[in-house]
């Protein structure tokens, strides 16, 4: 049975070849298409470049962004923890009947640092945040660009078969 039915495909399949009409002979192109085609195929290549240079350009600006940040992030966590540990020292040295004074004070100064690090870290993030963005939109641009030549260089050729 599986026999018959891969031969009745097979010749099926080869009856639907044999009758399919032969494909017209492509007429020669004529020096004009060619040309026009040239010129479309490296206007459509330089577009190309271009928007892959952007992209690249594009990223390296948020891959430097996130260093940026990271190292920003870093330093006021360090600064934070510096100031801290400052102030616990300073409380934890003071004498008995100001003890409590300076527990206090410690925990004021070390509110205080981590809302300073805080603030930093929020605005790092939103610089990062900023140039993912505006990487984006240049990308989007540099596609449209690319796709504008894409779509003129069409033309170009098509008007010139046309003739």
């Amino acid at each position: 049975m599986n026999k018959l039915l891969a031969s009745l495909i097979a010749g099926l399949f080869a009856s639907v070849a044999f009758a399919q009409a032969p494909a017209a002979p492509a007429a020669p192109a004529s020096p004009a298409v060619v040309k026009a085609e040239a010129k479309a195929d490296k206007s459509v290549a330089a577009a190309v470049k271009s928007e892959a240079k952007v992209d690249a350009k594009a990223d390296a600006k948020v891959a430097k962004a996130e260093t940026t940040a990271a190292d920003k992030k870093a330093s006021a966590r360090a600064k934070a923890a510096k100031a801290k540990a400052k102030a616990r020292a300073k409380a934890a040295n003071a004498k008995a009947d100001d003890k409590a004074s300076a527990m206090a004070k410690s925990e004021k100064t070390s509110v205080k640092a981590d809302a300073k690090a805080d603030k930093t870290i929020v605005k790092a993030d939103a610089k990062v945040d900023t140039v993912k963005v505006q990487a984006g939109a240049d990308k989007a641009m540099a596609k449209t660009d690319t796709n504008a030549v894409k779509a003129e260089a069409k033309a170009d050729v098509k008007a010139v078969v046309g003739k």
